[in-house]
């Protein structure tokens, strides 16, 4: 299967865009390349305003671009994304629903060497709290890509979370991306998988595995935390015995979350798979964290094991 790595296709797209829109502007905290916002730098330098190591200052000026009608990109790792600039996203951009664009890049446990100060557990968390926010976790750098032509077009704040290691293609190209909408990405029956991010191809690898077995869990690409159509998401589960959610999150705040919330008076059995309440740690290796915090198909097989089992 094809890899690609999100954070070096959103740099190369935020290019694209510049070209196509001259009010796309671009903000960094003093990570250019390593968010690869530098593409935008290198191409369009008087649209590309390097803020430095302030996050909430870069937050604010963004939102001052935004009132003037500039379509305003910040980026930073993502959990100073969310957690620096939080009283600035709240009180400067979500409150008047200015079109403000927040990438939280390396986020979740991708940056594996730099330990729990830069690992992003809690991040969708804290942006799915906040009114008028719309909160995207895109599964792979195909629709990393569709969705920030989207956001072009989209109205009022939002937050993307951008992985920092490479992912398989699996979204398909000549499909777009329908904010709020859950897609299916792999058919099957008795129990539906809901995933975002990276956990998607986890998901798709345990059911894979599981066909071998005669078994054939469903899985849900959930790529729009915020907002989402319950509907669609109550479709893609009717007839099921039982939900597993996977996500590299905090159990707390993220698509467990969003999921319980959707189907509580459901009564339909719900095992959920993310990081448990705890910091991320260093590691040699992306997925040595990924391993160390349950994160692998491993780990959603024995979740849809105990359901059909029950």
């Amino acid at each position: 299967m094809k890899t690609q790595n999100p954070r070096e296709v959103y740099g190369r797209t935020l290019v694209e865009l510049g070209r196509e829109n001259p009010d796309i502007v671009v903000l960094e905290a003093d990570l250019s390349r390593s968010t690869m916002s530098c593409y935008f730098e290198q191409a369009f330098p008087d649209r590309f305003f390097e803020m430095g190591i302030a996050e909430a200052n870069m937050t604010s000026f963004a939102a001052g671009l935004a009132l003037e009608g500039k379509i305003p990109f910040t980026n930073s790792f993502a959990v100073f994304a969310a957690g620096r600039a939080y009283d600035q996203i709240r009180q400067g951009i979500c409150i008047p629903a200015l079109n403000v664009r927040i990438i939280g890049s390396s986020a979740g446990l991708s940056n594996f060497g730099d330990g729990s100060t830069h690992q992003s557990v809690e991040d969708i968390a804290i942006m799915r709290a906040i009114p008028n926010m719309t909160v995207l976790v895109p599964m792979d750098a195909i629709e990393t890509r569709k969705m920030l032509y989207a956001l072009v077009r989209h109205q009022g704040p939002a937050y993307m979370r951008v992985s920092r290691d490479d992912m398989p293609d699996l979204f398909p190209e000549d499909e777009p991306v329908v904010f709020g909408m859950p897609r299916v990405v792999r058919e099957g029956s008795g129990v539906v998988i809901f995933a975002c991010g990276i956990m998607v191809s986890r998901a798709i690898e345990a059911a894979d595995a599981m066909a071998r077995q005669g078994l054939a869990p469903r899985v849900v690409n959930v790529s729009t935390l915020k907002p989402v159509d319950e509907d669609a998401l109550r479709a893609t589960a009717a007839g099921m015995k039982g939900i597993v959610t996977a996500e590299e999150h905090s159990l707390i705040g993220g698509l467990g979350s969003l999921v319980a919330e959707t189907f509580r008076a459901s009564g339909i059995p719900i095992h959920s798979i993310g990081i448990p309440d705890k910091f991320g740690q260093s590691a040699h290796s992306y997925g040595e964290l990924l391993e160390a915090y349950g994160l692998t198909g491993r780990n959603i097989q024995d979740a849809v094991l105990r359901i059909t089992r029950a």
